[in-house]
């Protein structure tokens, strides 16, 4: 005799070796012996063999249908042997029993399992539910396939584009348009991202970097909701100055401005105007709330994503021609020793008269310019000329102030700040306005580091952040801090709510408050400083945020999350401008120096990459370099060593992580002592396995 069993939700069948009342002893047809509960026992037969019996019952069950045996069955719980006795006959055979009961066994969404061997019918409305479900999912099968088809051919399904990026870096296994690159990644045996290249599915090198980086970091997209400006208050006295800004010309969010006064008397006060939207944006505001999501502006070549809404932007920016809201720092000092006698810091409204651009400037305002007793006019643009010849004395002080102040840092530091490396600035000709295409021509200058405008607005904003950070701390007022224990190989900088030491810059406190229209870190530290200015020694009860709040280490986290991927993007760009660079001008060769083994940084350009050479190369040699084949995808570019230009005794063991080099704060401050690293993403494709 031989029995069919339920093994594990498992149809098998077996001949009979033993049986008792709770168990049976059974032999398969590969000798393997198993114990078989007697409850889940379903039929005895004695003949076909086993294997017969299956592959007939099997048979018999694909005959049955299923619309036709829902019709049939009775209400309430039935045994399949029942139905298959109404089905086929009343004398339906074992092999036509084994058959219904697989039949239904499979079919859950007509016949619901009420127990060994018993079922029960579904609704009709849940069979009409699962039925639209089943054919749905065939359908769906089917497009994967066909979209598979497609991307195999060479073409980009559209709705496989539409979800191209959420494909690639954001994945919804579930989703169709992923189960389908990865059926045509497998078909193929291609990866998905060149598989994708190779269907068109992929506009452009710089587009892929660009989506990217607003599915990662924006993606509900770039637009700000509709909300209004807030208007600055209008009963704000008016500064007795007349202040000026230092900034790039592709500057909108101008935040920081200068003003000299009491040249010639002996003492000398210097103004520090910050822009003051903190006077009109109330923590925890709609406005304030877009800030904290955005957290700071994302700046790249030819284009930038603004932290605040531009129509605030252009209320606040200290624009020239008009009085501007702003928290100035006063700081009087003796005109011809320049050591600080006091500070003061007050809100008002400060005219404006000079934006002064320094890409225009600086082969101007040099230092013999500042040390010539009138200035000499010569510039391409006449109203900067005019403006920066007008400020010759006022310059020419800020600039030795900063020369003092640079080097009394330089004396807590220990080590003088080394401005070795240029910095380098891009530039789109071509573009108009909006968003860059990825194939614009690209210009790339050379911007020192340490050229005069620059270090007297980096002083400048040093000297504020420091003094305010100092001022918040002596009245219990928390804020957000930069700090670095030493200047030791390492020793990274550290964001934090204490007033400690900084290192990389030699001063005993340094607050980041001079950038509020950029930098969400600033805006909260300028609203602890309007508390300061409004309430002095009781301003710790009386500021936005408290001693140990939870909302200051909130910001701080999501911040350096925030600005380090802001940062990466921004180095990402650079680099991918550089390669459009090389390969517009065809440049082949080029000379660098090596950084490390294996690693060098090109001399005239913002580019590090690694280079095919054999070992003995040190630290600081200059090689001349065959360049290799450009790719925008992978941002990447392959070099061999030519030559050996330099001799061993000229290296000059120039280290890549030179702790000078990343001490610099700030984004005027980060042009003279940041260190020019370059972030090259990796690409995080699904696997096709």
């Amino acid at each position: 005799m031989y029995l069919m069993f339920d093994e594990a939700g498992k149809f098998m069948a077996a001949r009979l070796l033993s049986e008792t009342d709770a168990s049976a002893q059974v032999e398969l047809d590969s000798g393997k012996r198993l114990k078989v509960k007697t409850a889940n026992v379903m039929l005895r037969f004695d003949k076909p063999t086993p294997a017969q019996f299956m592959e007939q019952a099997q048979a018999i069950s694909q005959s049955v249908e299923l619309e036709l045996a829902w019709e049939f069955a009775p209400e309430g719980d039935f045994a399949f042997a029942d139905l298959a006795r109404d089905y086929f006959s009343d004398k339906a055979s074992v092999l036509e029993q084994a058959g219904m009961l697989m039949r239904l066994f499979e079919a859950p969404h007509y016949f619901r399992r009420a127990g060994k061997g018993m079922f029960r019918k579904a609704p009709a409305d849940i069979v009409a539910q699962a039925l639209a479900a089943i054919e749905k999912k065939r359908l769906q099968t089917e497009l994967i396939a066909q979209w598979a088809r497609e991307l195999v051919q060479g073409h980009c399904p559209a709705p496989v584009r539409a979800q191209l990026y959420k494909i690639l870096f954001k994945p919804d296994k579930n989703a169709p348009e992923y189960k389908a690159v990865v059926q045509a990644s497998r078909d193929s045996r291609t990866a998905p991202l060149d598989l994708l290249l190779q269907s068109g599915a992929i506009d452009s090198p710089y587009q892929f970097h660009w989506k990217r980086f607003l599915l990662e970091n924006f993606p509900q997209g770039t637009a700000f909701p509709a909300l209004d400006a807030v208007a600055p208050a209008a009963d704000l006295p008016l500064a007795p100055v007349a202040a000026f800004s230092i900034d790039d010309s592709a500057t909108t969010e101008i935040d920081d401005a200068l003003s000299v006064q009491g040249l010639g008397s002996g003492t000398v006060t210097i103004g520090v105007h910050i822009a003051a939207p903190g006077l009109a944006i109330a923590p925890d505001s709609a406005i304030d709330r877009l800030g904290r999501q955005r957290l700071s502006t994302v700046y790249m070549p030819g284009y930038k994503l603004t932290m605040l809404p531009d129509a605030l932007v252009q209320v606040y920016t200290l624009q020239q021609g008009r009085n501007c809201p702003a928290l100035s720092l006063y700081v009087t000092l003796d005109e011809q020793t320049l050591e600080i006698h006091s500070s003061e810091t007050r809100i008002e409204s400060v005219p404006i008269s000079h934006n002064l651009r320094h890409d225009q400037l600086d082969s101007l305002v040099t230092e013999d310019w500042l040390q010539a007793a009138q200035a000499p006019a010569a510039s391409s643009d006449k109203e900067q000329t005019t403006a920066a010849t007008a400020l010759h004395t006022q310059l020419a002080f800020l600039h030795r102030f900063a020369c003092a102040h640079k080097a009394r840092r330089e004396i807590v530091r220990g080590k003088p700040e080394s401005f070795n490396r240029p910095d380098y600035n891009f530039r789109l000709p071509d573009l108009q306005a909006g968003e860059p295409a990825g194939d614009e021509t690209v210009q790339i200058s050379v911007r020192q580091r340490g050229a005069p405008l620059d270090l007297i607005v980096a002083e400048a904003m040093i000297l504020a952040n420091s003094t305010w950070g100092q001022w918040l701390a002596s009245l219990g007022v928390p804020a957000i801090y930069r700090s670095q224990a030493s200047m030791a190989p390492g020793v990274k900088v550290r964001m934090g709510t204490r007033a400690l030491p900084h290192a990389g810059i030699g001063v005993p406190s340094y607050a980041w408050s001079t950038s509020p229209l950029r930098r969400y870190t600033d805006l909260v530290n300028q609203w602890q400083i309007i508390a300061c200015v409004r309430h002095g020694s009781t301003a710790a009860l009386a500021a936005p945020f408290k001693p140990k709040d939870a909302q200051l280490f909130s910001v701080i986290s999501a911040f350096e999350a925030t600005y380090a991927a802001y940062n990466s993007y921004q180095s990402a760009m650079e680099r991918f401008w550089t390669l459009q660079f090389l390969s517009q001008n065809a440049i082949t060769e080029l000379v660098a120096t090596v950084i490390k083994d294996g690693l060098a940084r090109a001399d005239d350009l913002p580019l590090v990459m690694a280079i095919a050479a054999g070992p003995g190369l040190p630290r600081g040699a200059q090689v001349r370099l065959r360049l290799g084949a450009v790719d925008l995808m992978t941002l990447d570019v392959s070099a061999t060593v030519l030559e050996r230009l330099d001799s061993p005794e000229q290296a000059s063991g120039e280290s890549a992580n030179d702790p000078s080099a990343a001490a610099g704060e700030g984004e005027d401050e980060e042009d003279l002592v940041g260190a020019i690293t370059i972030a090259v993403d990796v690409l995080d494709t699904p696997d096709p396995s």
